[in-house]
């Protein structure tokens, strides 16, 4: 039995019902490799699939990948190409796959892959059943930016702001796993992250391997979740 077997075998007193991905270092894995930085991106597809699979298998029922940032699209040209690229390579993989697909993103901009489009409404695949997120073109202002449109109509009920973001149609997150060593979460789904946990890895997400989610989540088994309380 290999090691990523014997890990799977272990059985979790408690898993999070929601995970976020911050897949960091594409770049810096890419220059380590004597590679153009743009080719890092195309590299950490198969190891979005590997970790969609590892979630099916375990029962965790919503995943949520950080594609891309508004930010990120002040890179360089050919970068903003293939990060692009990579988004909807990614999503057409999973596609193939039992999932219930959900892009979040500004898709009134020119930098939102068109080919994403029909994603911007959750669509199932296969069974279904596990909920895949990507943020694509995501700029946590205007997802909140929806909010406060809905909040003036209304008259501000601040309790309706979850429902009323961009992307309400993401749950609460409960543990975030960031590649690439950066302690911040950049932007990542502010709402829904208010209450997650965050385990970074210094690994660049390229070099993914199946016992670094294995090790987060028995991290994440030892944490007390209060959630304020």
């Amino acid at each position: 039995m290999d090691n990523t077997s014997s890990m799977m075998n272990y059985l979790f007193s408690r898993l999070p019902k929601h995970v976020g991905i911050i897949p960091d270092g594409n770049r810096r894995w890419a220059v380590r490799q004597g590679k153009g930085k743009e080719e890092g991106y195309e590299c950490g597809l198969e190891p979005g699939l590997e970790l969609y699979k590892l979630c099916r298998e375990l029962g965790i029922p919503e995943l949520t990948f950080y594609g891309f940032t508004h930010d990120n699209t002040k890179r360089p040209a050919i970068q903003k190409h293939a990060f692009q690229q990579a988004c909807v390579k990614a999503v057409q993989m999973l596609a193939d796959h039992d999932a219930s697909l959900l892009v979040v993103g500004n898709h009134t901009s020119g930098s939102f892959p068109k080919e994403l489009l029909p994603f911007i409404n959750r669509k199932s695949f296969g069974q279904g059943g596990i909920k895949v997120n990507f943020l694509v073109n995501y700029d946590w202002q205007w997802d909140l930016y929806q909010a406060s449109q809905s909040q003036l109509a209304s008259g501000g009920n601040s309790r309706q702001l979850a429902s009323t973001i961009a992307s309400y149609d993401v749950s609460r997150v409960d543990l975030i796993v960031r590649w690439g060593g950066r302690r911040r979460l950049s932007g990542f789904l502010p709402v829904q992250s208010v209450y997650a946990d965050f385990y970074v890895l210094d690994d660049y997400w390229p070099d993914f391997r199946p016992e670094q989610f294995i090790e987060a989540l028995r991290w994440y088994e030892e944490q007390d979740v209060t959630l304020g309380g």
